[in-house]
């Protein structure tokens, strides 16, 4: 019998999986006793951090990612291949960051642990991914070079077929990209089979022999395992896999799902040490996992196949957050209506691939396109990205869209290399990030300053210890408050209440001295002309910039709303006096919610 050829599994579980399944949130003191079993199965490699599990530890766990790299490591051993998620020029942000940023984003995940950083950019811009490659190299850490992938929505041409995907690659090399592997990776998983086999066997003649080549995709849109099996066949050297819960649906294929597929063929799953994977360890590693994530909310459509996707297209690691996203903020019934509105977008925004940042630039001007109108507001990622802030996009963007991007963000065009322009914004400089620190009475180690860089004022908050989680436990939701009801501090005149709405009414108002006061909500409003200015979508305030008495003209910025990762400025829409501001900073506010009363 010919002997088989191994098959390297990257077990993507604790970073991937968590982010698809659980939009990221899952706490160290769950997950790290796990990862023990799948070590005695004979997985050597993980990817372990990075992508989105690197801020959300900050903004919903209340936990350091850096302290968890260092506890991974501790029990995964040396012989271990740990593997972060880097998004070129983009780092572990959402925006484009300094040659700084990006030269200590590379020492520190090495100081921490990390082995290989998997760099990727999402417009497939080759100047975006020389330096950050060169950062990791200098670092001492392997440099996983990436191709994006994804299908076009059906009907849509102009790039992402197997030439493009020839051309991307040979751009990085002429390019002088160094790296030590190559995957093409799919966040959404939409790329058909064929396309796949046939990016996969140009690679590996472009490449030759000896170069490890990756594939990476997600089951969302069924066809993940297929997609697969093409890439394995057409040479790819390894593959990344889940264990459950965090397995098929927004995830990657099971690994038992993978082996039992490979039954019979001339492949087996394995590691890098030549070992093949002990498949019962790994069924009781899986039951492990499950067990110690039990009491993770896992949302209905985690675990769900969706032929829309394709029309999309969403990756599996984002559609889980946004629609949590949308969940806390009472709006998920717009889901579909986005989805719809995202073909459209991806056409018009200029095919950069579907993965983060752009993945979440193409929803969230679906998501403005769906509250406030069609192209009625520029999304800020969004219309920096076809303005060309973030790189030059595959093809060219919608000349109207550009029009309006430029209207409204009042930015010119631009062809200019990204990292050449964060390293001009001061915000960006390690000197701001210690003048931060500073100021907060805070150490100014290279790991704070990182995460004030990375992370802004939910970083200063994480290290004043101010931050508060955000988890869905299903053994917490006997002590949420009923659904429905929302508790909010107004002021009026100087005075400050408690408010306490049910279904849109006002049940309770309290004021600060606690007397009670009734109220009738049908009753007109006092004496003189006023104007509400409301929620033109559901989001969290975080910031009111005026007080009550304060005048302000029409168009003056009154407060920001963050909603689905946007900061959102109000401004206001009359002249007038501030006679009464409705919301509190930290407030949850729906769609048409008073924030501010204005009288004349």
């Amino acid at each position: 019998m010919a002997e088989k050829k191994i098959i390297e599994v990257m077990d993507t579980s604790y970073r991937d999986g968590f982010q698809s399944v659980f939009g990221a949130r899952v706490f160290m003191k769950d997950f790290l006793p796990t990862i023990e079993s799948a070590i005695n199965a004979g997985i050597k490699h993980f990817e372990m951090g990075g992508g989105a599990r690197f801020q959300a530890l900050f903004f919903y766990l209340n936990e350091n990612a850096f302290d968890m790299m260092d506890k991974f490591r501790e029990i995964a051993g040396k012989d271990a291949i740990l593997q972060t998620l880097s998004r070129g020029v983009n780092y572990v942000g959402l925006d484009t960051g300094s040659r700084e940023i990006i030269d200590l984003h590379a020492r520190l995940f090495k100081k921490h642990g990390v082995t290989t950083i998997r760099n990727f950019d999402a417009l497939n811009d080759a100047r975006n991914m020389e330096y950050s490659a060169k950062a990791i190299k200098n670092a001492g850490l392997n440099h996983e070079l990436t191709v994006t992938v994804m299908d076009l929505p059906p009907g849509c041409v102009g790039a992402h077929d197997a030439a493009f995907y020839e051309k991307t690659l040979k751009s990085f090399l002429d390019a002088g990209v160094p790296y030590d592997s190559v995957v093409f990776k799919d966040a959404s998983g939409t790329a058909n089979p064929r396309k796949v086999y046939e990016t996969i066997a140009a690679a590996r003649k472009l490449l030759g022999k000896n170069t490890h080549i990756r594939y990476h995709t997600h089951e969302t849109a069924g066809i993940g395992l297929a997609c697969y099996l093409a890439a394995i066949e057409a040479g790819a050297d390894g593959v990344d896999l889940d264990r459950e819960p965090v397995s098929g649906g927004t995830a990657h294929t099971d690994i038992l799902v993978m082996a039992h597929a490979l039954r019979g063929s001339r492949f087996v799953l394995g590691n890098h040490l030549g070992e093949g994977l002990n498949l019962d360890k790994v069924l009781e590693s899986e039951a492990i996992l499950k067990e110690a994530l039990k009491d993770y909310f896992i949302p209905p459509e985690a675990t769900q196949v969706s032929a829309i996707i394709q029309y999309s297209p969403m990756p599996g690691g984002a559609l889980t957050a946004n629609t949590q996203m949308m969940r806390d903020n009472n709006c998920l019934d717009k889901f579909p209506a986005v989805i719809a509105q995202m073909r459209e977008v991806v056409e018009k925004g200029g095919f950069g691939t579907s993965v983060t940042p752009v993945s979440q630039f193409y929803f969230q001007q679906a998501f403005n396109n769906v509250m406030f109108g069609k192209w009625k507001k520029i999304a800020d990622g969004y219309g920096r990205m076809v303005l060309g802030y973030f790189g030059k996009t595959p093809v060219a963007p919608d000349p109207q869209i550009v029009a309006l991007a430029s209207e409204q963000l009042k930015l010119p065009t631009t062809t200019e290399n990204a990292i050449n322009i964060a390293d001009r914004d001061e915000k960006k400089s390690n000197k701001w990030a210690k003048e931060q620190l500073a100021a907060n009475n805070l150490e100014t180690s290279d790991e704070n300053v990182f995460i004030v860089l990375a992370c802004g004022d939910k970083g200063i908050k994480f290290l004043r210890g101010e931050a508060k989680g955000s988890v869905r436990l299903k053994s917490d939701a006997a002590t949420k408050p009923a659904l429905g009801v929302e508790e909010f501090t107004i002021v009026v005149e100087g005075q400050t209440y408690f408010v306490k709405v049910a279904e849109g009414k006002i049940a309770e108002l309290s004021a600060a001295s606690g007397a009670q006061i009734a109220v009738d909500a049908s009753a007109p409003p006092p004496s003189g002309k006023t104007h509400i200015i409301a929620a033109p979508m559901p989001g969290t305030i975080t910031k009111i910039v005026k007080s009550v008495g304060d005048r302000v003209k029409n168009g003056e910025l009154v407060l920001v709303m963050e909603a689905m990762k946007m900061e959102n400025e109000i401004f206001s829409d009359t002249d007038g006096v501030i006679s009464a501001i409705n919301a509190s900073v930290g407030t949850k506010a729906q769609t048409g919610q008073a924030l501010l009363t204005i009288s004349a």
